[in-house]
């Protein structure tokens, strides 16, 4: 049962349940006390143990479901009308008694495994199948491609080749046996794919959720179908948690600093050395600052939509992060992103200044009469933009002294590179005066540009 158990933490975590070794341990202590007779008090008790959501309990109450609820062996079909050959077995059989006993002696010379079917006991062959999966390692199904193997496996564990033995000898001795047999393991057959397809469920999910997520990541976010746009988003989070979680306890202890050696001695002399006061070394750090501005004129405004997402969702990293959002002319979208959800602030952006034709010289413009004061040698300055002002006049001289002013400046072009430069593309201008010029094109080359760019601060 202990293996169960970890089993069914495995497919929990596959379900998106959140679950550490600590949390493991006490909800095996728990279930020791509760036992397993009761499955609705061992759920409750799991919920309890385990699930720190509202949704991490719908899906551990799911989860707890489908692993708990193995599938029940099927019947044998059964034809509507018995045919004219099974009557006359039937009646000779009723005729001559003694052919009932030469039909107990034939299947007592059969396999354990046709004995099974043959009985139909449900509880019996539920357990078979049970230990095959187990023998045959079912809980490491990951694609449903693997279906068939891990059904080949279970049969092989119970003896599916001394089952076929037996049938070719009852197909020449007693036919009828032999018919009521081949029904019996089509049913069995059935009873493994029901199974081999739960433990698919349960133990594939993660995988197939991350094979998903890792072609959403390498996908163009310029074409995300809006089917996904959600999915994308949900993407967008994880690779913000994970920015967080990678940089913010570096920082946490770089703010205490490394322990000086030295002046620990000399400050303990008075008690031997013994260190009672400690002295730390503390490197100065800048204070971290990002200005993004980003377009959100037609062609570009969703790869804009989950830059905006992934930048605010960094505040535990950056603590002073402003976004901006252009197309003809510039506005700052910092408190709308903070106050609404994802949706209703895009919505509000793209009401304001969105799917117009993007004029990069008058948008800069804006920015250096109205927020030039936000920038400070300590502020990073990111451009999320294609560089097509239209043939207008792109106004590079301002982005010169935006660049003189910042820590560095950054652009992120969502295009390929064999189009900067091309038709109304600025970007060969631009780039003279950017620190780092990237494509940004998809989820997986926005998390490492924006990594880097966070990392800077480290």
């Amino acid at each position: 049962m202990r293996e169960n158990l970890h089993r069914f933490f495995r497919a929990a975590r596959g379900a998106g349940v959140r679950l550490s070794p600590a949390e493991s341990i006490d909800a095996m202590r728990a279930v020791s006390k509760v036992g397993f007779t009761d499955r609705t008090i061992l759920r409750d008790t799991f919920l309890l143990t385990l699930a720190k959501t509202q949704d991490e309990k719908k899906a551990l109450g799911d989860c707890f479901d489908l692993f708990f609820d193995q599938p029940e062996p099927q019947s044998p079909p059964e034809d509507g009308k018995p045919n004219e050959r099974d009557a006359d077995a039937s009646n000779s059989a009723s005729d001559s008694p003694g052919e009932t006993s030469g039909d107990d002696e034939q299947t007592e010379g059969l396999g354990q495994l046709a004995q099974m079917l043959l009985a139909q006991d449900r509880n019996q062959l539920s357990a078979a199948i049970a230990n095959a999966a187990s023998a045959a390692s079912l809980s490491d199904i990951r694609y449903f491609t693997q279906r068939g193997i891990f059904s080949g496996r279970i049969l092989d564990q119970m003896g599916i080749q001394r089952l076929r033995d037996d049938l070719d000898n009852l197909a020449a001795t007693n036919p009828a046996l032999a018919e009521r047999l081949t029904n019996a393991l089509d049913g069995l057959r059935g009873t493994v794919r029901d199974t081999v397809s739960q433990a698919l469920m349960l133990y594939g999910r993660e995988e197939a959720e991350n094979l998903r997520n890792e072609i959403l990541r390498n996908a163009p976010l310029s074409r995300i179908e809006p089917r996904q746009v959600e999915k994308m988003r949900h993407l967008i989070r994880q690779i913000a948690r994970r920015l967080r979680e990678r940089y913010s306890k570096p920082r946490k202890r770089q703010r205490r600093g490394h322990l000086d050696v030295r002046r620990t001695i000399r400050r303990n002399a008075a008690w031997g050395g013994v260190p009672f006061l400690t002295a730390w070394k503390r490197r100065h750090r800048d204070k971290p600052k990002i200005v993004a501005l980003c377009d959100v004129s037609g062609s570009v405004a969703r790869v804009s939509d989950f830059f905006l997402l992934l930048i605010h969702s960094l505040h535990e990293v950056v603590d002073d992060v402003r976004s901006f959002a252009f197309s003809g002319h510039l506005i700052e979208v910092s408190d709308i992103l903070e106050s609404k959800s994802p949706e209703e602030a895009m919505a509000e952006i793209m009401s304001k200044v969105g799917f117009g034709s993007s004029d990069y010289g008058s948008s800069l413009a804006d920015f250096e009469d109205k927020w030039m004061s936000a920038i400070t040698p300590q502020t990073t300055v990111i451009v999320l933009g294609d560089a097509r002002s239209n043939n207008l006049d792109p106004r590079a001289d301002i982005l010169r002294r935006i660049a003189e002013r910042s820590k560095r400046l950054v652009w992120l072009n969502p295009e390929g590179r064999m189009a900067w430069g091309w038709g109304d593309s600025k970007m060969p201008r631009y780039s003279t005066f950017c620190t780092v010029v990237r494509q940004c094109a998809t989820a997986k080359q926005l998390e490492r540009a924006v990594s880097d760019i966070v990392a800077s601060y480290q």
